[in-house]
């Protein structure tokens, strides 16, 4: 498991990478990796090309990160490539509230 985070140069982009497992082992870092951003940021990406496992925990920590960026009125966007990832995200239906690539 390996959280990574890139921000763009005026801190209005951050981008969160997460590799291997994204479950509860990671809330803090994650949850830092977003709060340390907030007031500056407008837009999130969270980039799970590189997650292999996903579970409920981590998709209460997606739903808290939106709801830290503004709630409805928030710029989140969630890229997978994992077919397996791609499938939780479909099923608990965060195409409705997150942008999904």
């Amino acid at each position: 498991m390996a959280l990574k985070v890139d921000s763009s140069q005026d801190g209005s982009v951050v981008t969160i990478y997460i590799s291997g497992r994204f479950d509860f082992n990671i809330h803090q870092e994650f949850r830092k990796a977003y709060e340390k951003a907030k007031g500056v940021a407008s837009k999130y990406i969270v980039n799970l090309n590189e997650t292999q496992y996903i579970d409920s925990s981590a998709l209460g920590m997606l739903l808290l990160l939106r709801d830290s960026a503004g709630g409805d009125k928030s710029d989140v966007t969630i890229i997978s490539s994992n077919e397996d990832v791609r499938k939780i995200l479909t099923i608990s239906n965060f195409g409705k509230l997150f942008k999904m690539q």
